[in-house]
């Protein structure tokens, strides 16, 4: 390969040219990675096909009204316990654990107070759907938002809010639906972000691993840093875009609904001692058999997105993550309870994320180590300023796109901030008629701002909510803070 060439969105391992050329697949494909970025190349599957599902199906038809009228407990109880032999398709998982993982937190938080034990016709399937995909039984955020949603657009168009509805709630309300479709339109809207960031990182790093001085090969130099300079402008752009999307929210879901009605059934069982699970939730297989477990709730969190942009940019969140209360390190819950390992919350999400998008970003941590910001370093670093063809201008310009879009990404977690404000901070200082005998997230969330501010709320994956994001915008911002000195 001359010093010029490089070849965008080939895969390798750790370092370029490690396979030969024919065997490197690519990896957006390999990944699960679509032209809708994370979502479903054709949207999300709306019914199993196979009538041996039809249990299933009746009940998550009925959900918002049986978990209204308090009788969805007693109709799981009475579910067979179904085999998933008859699941052919990744859509059908993938729609199989949609039901069940709805089906779940509507049977554990659907009450006056929380199920502390999983019945055997959810536990053993859903145990099984979610071994398949590798992923917790829980109502992670792919259940939540990624399979389970659709779109009234004539050419099944993801992109418009406006024709976006959710296939299931667990209140039966447009708030809780269109609190989803926002989430997928963010989704939406970053797809083309992913092929044009991995082109231009590919470029860069390309240039960056060869062994030729910046002289030898000084068109690829300048090719590189004008294809990350447009990559990150547009990240930029797009970033705003998303923050538009973001503050949308008003326009159909209220903060009281959103507080009291929708969020307690999107709690897992992990630092839920103050809402009813002091020992999590046991899931019960039958026989004898069975565990106690805990997880997080589904959270934007888990968004691979979200994720994804963190490794663009080169955001590094550290191992200090605020866990409910405490506010001091976290101890690891991992799908098996590791009470001697710590680790990050971003870290320890991604387990939540599907399999194949997983691997999507630990390839991309491996192949683009500190991504962009790494990019503008070793771009940087590597002029000297005395080749007799100058590119410091063009420079220049990296360093002012690559600042624009760190702090982009600042002000998009800034929005979400004012969202946690809007939608959970004043409702839980409002004080407000409850029903006494209930015990959820949102009850126990008021009983703590009433208790003189001395605990910190928790977020529905089980963390200090705002310790936890501004520790996360603070992290993004620091990304910004090159080891080299601007060129003037």
């Amino acid at each position: 390969m001359s010093p010029t060439e490089c070849d965008p969105l080939i895969k390798r391992k750790r370092k370029l040219g490690d396979l030969p050329l024919a065997e490197l697949p690519d990896p957006l494909r390999d990944f699960a990675v679509t032209k809708n970025g994370f979502l479903p190349e054709n949207g999300p599957l709306k019914r199993l096909p196979d009538a041996y599902y039809a249990p299933w199906e009746d009940l998550i038809e009925r959900l918002s009204a049986l978990i209204e009228n308090n009788t969805l407990r007693q109709k799981v109880d009475k579910l067979p316990v179904l085999s998933v032999e008859h699941l052919k398709t990744e859509a059908e998982w993938q729609r199989a654990f949609v039901i069940l993982g709805f089906l779940t937190h509507g049977y554990i938080w659907g009450g006056d107070a929380p199920a502390q034990i999983l019945p055997p016709p959810l536990t053993v399937p859903l145990l099984a759907v979610s071994s398949h995909l590798g992923m917790p039984p829980v109502a992670t955020y792919a259940a939540l938002n990624l399979w389970n949603f659709g779109t009234t657009s004539p050419s099944n168009n993801f992109a418009d809010l406006d024709n976006l509805y959710s296939l299931h709630t667990f209140t039966g309300t447009r708030d809780e639906s269109w609190f989803y479709s926002v989430s997928v339109a963010i989704e939406t809207a970053g797809a083309e972000l992913i092929p044009v960031m991995m082109n231009a990182l590919e470029e860069v790093f390309c240039v960056m691993n060869k062994p030729y001085p910046v002289e030898t090969n000084f068109e690829g130099y300048k090719k590189a840093i004008g294809m990350a300079t447009s990559a990150l402008r547009g990240l930029c752009k797009r970033l705003g875009e998303l923050g538009a999307l973001l503050v949308r929210m008003d326009e159909h879901c209220d903060p009281a609904i959103f507080y009291h009605r929708i969020r307690p059934f999107l709690a897992g069982s992990k630092n839920m001692a103050s809402a009813g699970l002091p020992r999590g939730v046991f899931y019960k297989e039958g026989e004898g058999k069975g565990s106690w477990r805990k997880y997080r709730g589904g959270s934007n969190g888990q968004s691979s997105l979200i994720g994804f942009l963190d490794l663009v940019l080169g955001v590094e969140h550290r191992y200090s993550v605020y866990e409910r209360g405490d506010l001091k390190p976290a101890q690891e819950t991992h799908i098996e309870e590791n009470e001697d390992k710590k680790q990050a919350f971003h870290d320890e999400v991604r387990e939540y994320m599907p399999a194949p998008h997983r691997r999507f970003l630990e390839y991309l941590e491996d192949r683009y180590p500190g991504g962009m910001r790494t990019a503008v370093e070793r771009l940087m670093g590597n002029y000297s300023g005395k080749s007799e063809k100058d590119v410091s201008n063009e420079l220049e310009e990296l360093w002012k796109a690559f600042q624009s879009a760190i702090k982009a990404m600042v002000d998009f977690r800034s929005h979400h901030l004012q969202m946690v404000a809007r939608y959970i901070i004043i409702p839980s200082r409002q004080h407000r008629q409850c029903d006494g005998s209930k015990v959820n997230l949102a009850t126990a969330s008021s009983i703590q701002r009433s208790d003189q501010d001395k605990t910190e709320l928790t977020g529905t994956g089980g963390t200090a909510l705002l310790p936890f994001l501004k520790q996360s915008r603070e992290e993004t911002l620091q990304a910004g803070n090159l080891s080299i000195e601007v060129l003037q």
